[in-house]
């Protein structure tokens, strides 16, 4: 019996070990589906829109950038994903190019890859265009008269359609004028568990988040600085294509 019990502490002190040893301290917990809305995207970027739904901007875990430089986008990996992703994911200012996914891959799908779920660039784009599809914020919005429209609306108005359908919390961005006034709806983001159940998106400012959206896209690409979380005191105006 002697023996026995340094043998069970021995054994306790190897699994403990070997716990911190698959813990990774960079390991995501929640996945961010960001939206955008081309018409604020491209009178922010300067480009011409011609989609008039809502459009996947990404898939970004809530931590880690660019997590593996050496793993090189390869759009033959995801070629019966091309189609979908040309419509729903589509680099709205260099519509024939996959630059916007080659960057999307690089500073978040190879930080979601460290789950098993997302551990190849199909399995990254194919659960984002799922999710994005799943949810369908498009047609959500219009089923309860949340349409682009010279009116304004409240930022509350929008903020209960989107609770009340999908049971959570989202984190919705704006762009605003220099000189206050009415705000532009830009950005709509939707979270997950790790298990892609839906869950609340946190509103504060984590560093996490400024990184993560400071160096979301490339010059060119996207100015993610340009939107933030929409002000509850002032009106949202939601535009229609030119």
């Amino acid at each position: 019996m002697r023996l026995f019990c340094p043998v069970l502490l021995c054994l306790g002190a190897a699994l403990v070990s070997s716990a911190f040893v698959v813990s990774h301290p960079q390991m995501w917990t929640k996945l961010i589906l960001t939206h955008h809305w081309p018409n604020t995207f491209c009178a922010v970027e300067h480009c011409h829109p011609n989609i008039s739904y809502w459009t996947l901007h990404g898939l970004w875990p809530d931590k880690g950038i660019d997590c593996n430089s050496s793993w090189s986008f390869n759009s033959s990996q995801i070629e019966d994903l091309l189609p979908d992703m040309e419509k729903s994911w589509p680099d709205l200012l260099k519509p024939s190019s996959s630059g916007f996914w080659k960057y999307e891959w690089h500073k978040h799908g190879t930080c979601a890859a460290k789950a098993a779920s997302l551990n190849s660039q199909h399995k990254y784009f194919s659960k984002a265009l799922e999710l994005y599809h799943k949810v369908d914020l498009d047609s959500v919005l219009k089923k309860f008269n949340i349409i682009p429209s010279e009116k304004y609306y409240s930022l509350s108005d929008v903020e209960a359609v989107i609770e009340n359908f999908y049971g959570v919390k989202p984190k919705i961005q704006c762009v605003h004028p220099s000189k206050g006034g009415v705000q532009i709806l830009g950005q709509i983001e939707i979270c997950f568990n790790s298990d892609f159940t839906l869950l609340n998106c946190e509103k504060h400012i984590t560093m996490e988040t400024i990184a993560m959206e400071d160096q979301a896209a490339p010059v060119g690409v996207n100015k993610a600085s340009e939107f933030s979380v929409c002000d509850h005191d002032a009106p949202v105006y939601y535009p229609a294509l030119p």
